[in-house]
């Protein structure tokens, strides 16, 4: 943790009509930091997630990441999204490209990569996430765990500043979530920028290095974990800890 702020949102507001889905919502996110953001569903959990990269645009306030402000469209903002991986609940892979051809794409497309470069990058990769062995398969082959470890290794490939998690296990079959939050938890320890919405409380304990409890638009508190599980402050999240800590 070099103290330096990677990802910066300063009084961010989101509607979806008459809802206030983000409510002056106001995070810093160090380089090398871990963030995990928990929260009772509709919290505002996964859009903080997606303004980030502009996925969702915001009302108002500022985002700046690495230094600037998000670029609103165009070229810039094209680059702003190769700089920031994004991992989501459903893989989003090409079902008519192997594996290697979906984790080679956007180096070659996006920044004009040479091949034979990026598929050095890409078969490391896939080692790396435990999959090299089915790099010439097609996503319908691998199960939902492996599918999910492409993805990650999709995002890496492009070399990202920053990787988003969108509640990236929530999809899977319960056996398959280890393996995922596996490759999650190196990365972690690897020193990668991460913002991640989940709901696995084991991987907010072990591989966070901040908490940030959000419910109803609204950032309510943030702690390192072992803190935030042990004393929470707010009567909002002591009421969703006892929900989901006592089954």
């Amino acid at each position: 943790m070099t103290g330096e702020a990677l990802i910066v949102l300063e009084n961010v507001n989101k509607w979806f009509g008459p809802l206030h889905v983000l409510q002056d919502v106001d995070l810093s996110v160090a380089r090398g930091e871990v963030v995990v953001v928990i929260g009772p569903s509709g919290s505002g959990k996964s859009t903080l997630c997606r303004a980030i990269n502009r996925l969702e645009p915001i009302n108002s306030g500022t985002i700046i990441f690495d230094g600037q402000p998000l670029p609103a469209e165009g070229r810039a903002l094209a680059r702003l999204r190769s700089e920031v991986g994004m991992v989501f609940q459903s893989f989003n892979l090409f079902a008519h490209k192997t594996i290697l051809q979906n984790v080679m794409l956007g180096p070659i497309k996006v920044r004009k990569e040479k091949a034979a470069v990026v598929r050095d990058r890409a078969m490391s990769l896939l080692e790396r996430v435990g999959i090299a062995n089915q790099a010439d398969k097609y996503p319908a082959q691998l199960s939902g765990g492996q599918q999910q470890r492409v993805a990650i290794a999709r995002a890496l490939a492009m070399q990202p500043k920053a990787l988003l998690f969108d509640e990236p296990t929530s999809a899977l079959d319960p056996e398959m979530v280890g393996e995922v939050l596996d490759v999650m938890t190196s990365l972690a320890k690897e020193g990668m920028t991460m913002v991640v919405v989940t709901h696995e409380m084991g991987f907010a304990r072990h591989a966070a290095d901040r908490v940030v409890f959000m419910a109803d638009g609204q950032l309510v508190e943030q702690a390192a974990p072992e803190e935030f599980f042990a004393n929470p402050r707010s009567d909002r999240a002591k009421d969703f800890l006892s929900k989901i800590l006592t089954h």
